[in-house]
């Protein structure tokens, strides 16, 4: 207690240094805990799950789709001849259409194999699971509720169980309730679970892929070992099936990349950075304790030579770094905690849905480990850096070198190079900020193919009751007048799938040329006449679809410029007829026109082969309506769903956006964004610790230097001449930390390059952008003690102790 009240006294006659080495190391420690709750709660924490590490994903693959879909019939062998799995599970993720009293509303869910939830290992809270065979045709229908729609839903009645409830039009007996918090990430925030139930066409064909399988492996079983009984499996039905399963292999991964991959570079990116700013943060304090130090280095020998033993002096260094890193955690613990709050608040609540681990980020058990090995590691530093400049031994070199018009051999020798190390991790940050910045400027500035302003989204589901193509058709043009006849409507039109979000893709073959079961993948989309014009796209040649392509006249297609280049690349494709493979009494369509590629992947992929068909050739229950308006875009959502609603109640709207927000928005934007801004918010601050870094160097050089510059200046030296000589030594510093946070920047850019976008890890123009910026900041900073030294009058300066 004697060395803390000691400590607090020498605090306090230093407040300048106390606050400024606590909140350097505060912002630094609370930057980093926060991002590594996010890296805890996605990377580090296990998956809810009964032994996840024993869960894997399942997959076929294809040339272009690693990870593609399974179809039902592949499912079912794979689930009968596999070795390895003690069980195989397949789902989709199926939204559906819950009739309720005051109409139809559109609800979140999943189709699942019988058996999913015991692949999972989760056991329902209220009544049962299902049951086997009963994801089956003949079965009764039944259903799974989450426990979140159990409560805002039904009030989590008691008497749920039993209940029916008509989902797409069908009544569902309520068999059981899912455990509070349970989510399984690939299918988003499903409220309504379903039986399989395979009487889908698509499911009756092998060539038709559109389920995801999830497994568990046998004990002692290896996820290589389970990748090569599968692949064995494929290789057979590809053999056995030439015509559908040809090229289609498997594809077996941990569950835990399948579900937290997608975020892992940009949160071990974010984490890199926060860590980097903890360390110049360290840094800065520990080269604070150094000048602090050298200014005691006559105190600390007076003490030695007064009897005071090394232990004695250790012990007082500890208490003082132990309270400086406790009230620094203490700030930074509660900065932590605003700030993983803010962050969770920022993510769109859509994405969430497929990131639920994101909503459990906060100050657990290893965030407070993380912050105790901080604190612990820090106070060692603090206390034994210092320590091992200064001597305890009262001899007459340490009890006179405070008196030297020298800078102290232990900032010369150790001050300047923290300085450097500074600059070159800042360098590092501020380039990594900026090439993610470049990134999503890019990003957002690729060719959409699409005019996006002034575009409203939303999307229309058609209850059961509107049964077969005539009936689809018209309730279809029904809406259409509706919309259009709003005000401030000038055109509107509709799409089976929204451009960005991809697809499932199509095998194709080409009329008149020879095949030979090759995959000739491309995705298919269902538009209207109105569509292309609504969302500003630009028909290349032939034309565009038109409101007489209807189920009465021919089969056409209109293709974009990535088909035509892929599969008629030397030819005109107008006029050429091409036939679905999977059908292999499939009428031919013809091609009628070529459109300018729209972004149908999301915006960090190319745009892929695609084919629009005339909705009403194959219309379907449920569209996306883009509407084109004068006004703002987003005081017409609003309206669009109740216009739709008093047509008939019996149709759901959902997902209402508008395109600019649909592109602003999507994944690979937002994970850039928030890269860019939270990457860019640690640059700025190492960039500012660094700047007062180096003008801490320069100023306590320049102090200790004081008789040295009075006798250059009495002997004849300039102002002029001393002013460079300081900033000459600004300027080597800079240099070498500019040099060496260069190479470190294209390395770092390289272990973060998948979230680049439009520009490469050793981008020329940003590294020498940065480096200007830094450098010029770093000497203007260091301008200040040149001028002050230049300034000096050399009779005093030679007074000067």
């Amino acid at each position: 207690m004697d060395d803390v009240r000691f400590a607090l006294r020498q605090l306090r006659k230093n407040r300048s240094f106390a606050v400024t080495a606590v909140f350097a190391l505060a912002l630094g420690m609370g930057a980093c805990l926060s991002i590594f709750a996010f890296v805890d709660a996605a990377l580090l924490q296990p998956l809810p799950y009964a032994q996840p590490d024993r869960l894997v994903g399942v997959y076929e693959r294809v040339e272009i789709f690693p990870r593609s879909n399974l179809s039902y019939l592949d499912y079912l062998d794979w689930k009968k001849l596999n070795t390895v799995f003690s069980s195989l599970a397949a789902y989709q993720g199926s939204d559906a259409v819950l009739t309720t009293e005051s109409g139809a509303i559109r609800v979140s869910g999943a189709r699942v194999s019988d058996d999913f939830l015991k692949t999972l290992g989760v056991v329902p809270a209220v009544g049962r699971d299902f049951r086997p065979g009963e994801d089956q045709p003949a079965a009764q229908k039944t259903v799974l509720l989450s426990y979140s729609a159990w409560q805002t839903r039904f009030g989590g009645r008691a008497d749920i169980l039993g209940r029916t409830v008509v989902v797409n039009g069908e009544p569902y007996v309520v068999i059981g309730v899912l455990p509070n918090g349970f989510t399984f990430a690939p299918v988003g925030a499903a409220e309504f679970w379903m039986p399989l139930r395979t009487t889908a066409p698509c499911e009756s064909r092998r060539s038709c892929h559109d389920l995801y399988g999830v497994a568990r492996l046998r004990s002692g079983v290896s996820i290589a070992t389970a990748a090569d009984n599968i692949k064995a499996i494929a290789a057979a039905l590809e053999s056995q099936y030439p015509d559908s399963n040809r090229g289609q292999g498997s594809n077996i991964v941990a569950l835990a990349d399948v579900i937290v991959g997608p975020v892992r570079p940009i949160l071990m990116t974010l984490l890199g950075g926060a860590v980097l700013l903890l360390v110049i943060a360290v840094i800065n304090v520990a080269g604070l304790l150094l000048v602090r130090a050298e200014a005691r280095r006559r105190e600390i020998a007076v003490r030695g030579a007064l009897g005071a033993s090394r232990w004695r002096i250790v012990r007082q260094f500890v208490a003082e770094g132990a309270l400086l890193v406790i009230a620094s955690s203490i700030i930074a613990l509660a900065a932590a905690a605003a700030a993983i709050r803010l962050l969770r608040a920022l993510v769109p609540a859509a994405m969430m849905s497929f990131l639920p681990f994101l909503r459990d980020a906060g100050l657990t058990s290893h965030v407070w480990i993380a912050t105790a090995a901080i604190v612990v590691l820090s106070v060692l530093l603090f206390a034994f850096t210092p320590l091992a400049r200064l001597s305890v031994s009262g001899d007459a070199h340490a009890l006179a070198e405070g008196s030297r018009g020298s800078a102290g051999r232990a900032w010369s020798r150790v001050g300047s190079k923290l300085v450097a190390v500074e600059l070159a991790f800042a360098m590092v940050l501020l380039a990594g900020g900026v090439l993610l910045a470049r990134s999503l400027y890019g990003l957002l500035h690729v060719n959409l193919g699409m005019q996006p302003h002034h575009v409203a989204v939303i999307a229309v589901d058609v209850p059961p009751s509107y049964n077969g193509a005539a009936r689809l058709n018209a309730v279809h043009e029904r809406v259409l007048e509706r919309v259009l006849a709003l005000p401030g409507v000038e055109s509107a039109g509709t799409t089976s799938v929204r451009p960005l979000d991809g697809g499932n893709t199509s095998w194709i073959r080409i009329d008149g040329r020879p095949y030979n079961g090759e995959h000739n993948e491309v995705d298919t989309r269902e538009v209207d006449a109105g569509y292309f014009g609504t969302i500003g796209a630009r028909m290349v040649k032939g034309r565009t679809i038109l409101r007489t392509d209807d189920a009465s006249a021919p089969r056409i297609v209109v293709i974009n410029r990535a088909l035509e280049r892929t599969y008629f690349p030397h030819e005109d494709p107008i006029g050429r007829k091409m036939r679905f493979v999977s059908f292999q009494t499939d009428r031919p369509f013809e091609i009628v026109g070529v459109v300018d590629d729209i972004q149908e992947n999301p915006l960090d992929a190319v745009a892929p082969p695609t084919m629009y068909f005339p909705f009403a050739q194959d219309p379907d229950d449920g569209f996306w309506l883009f509407v084109r308006t004068r006004q703002s875009e987003d005081s017409l959502l609003p309206t669009l769903a109740s216009a739709i609603h008093a047509l008939d109640p019996g149709l759901a709207t959902f997902g209402g956006t508008t395109l600019p927000e649909l592109v602003g928005n999507s994944e690979p934007a937002y994970l850039r964004r928030s890269g860019a801004w939270l990457v860019g918010a640690f640059a700025a601050l190492a960039w500012l610790l660094g700047v007062v870094g180096l003008y801490g160097v320069i100023a306590y050089s320049v102090g200790r230097r004081t008789r040295e510059i009075g006798v250059r200046m009495a002997l004849g030296a300039q102002r002029g001449t001393v002013a460079r000589l300081v900033l000459g030594e600004a300027g080597r510093l800079v240099a070498i930390g500019i040099a060496l946070g260069a190479i470190a920047a294209v390395a770092a850019a390289m272990l973060a390059r998948t979230l680049l976008f439009g520009v490469t890890p050793w981008d020329v123009p940003t590294l020498a952008i940065v480096a200007v910026v830094l450098g010029a900041s770093a000497l203007a900073a260091s301008y200040l003690p040149a001028r002050r030294a230049a300034s000096l009058n050399p009779v005093e300066a030679l007074r000067a102790e």
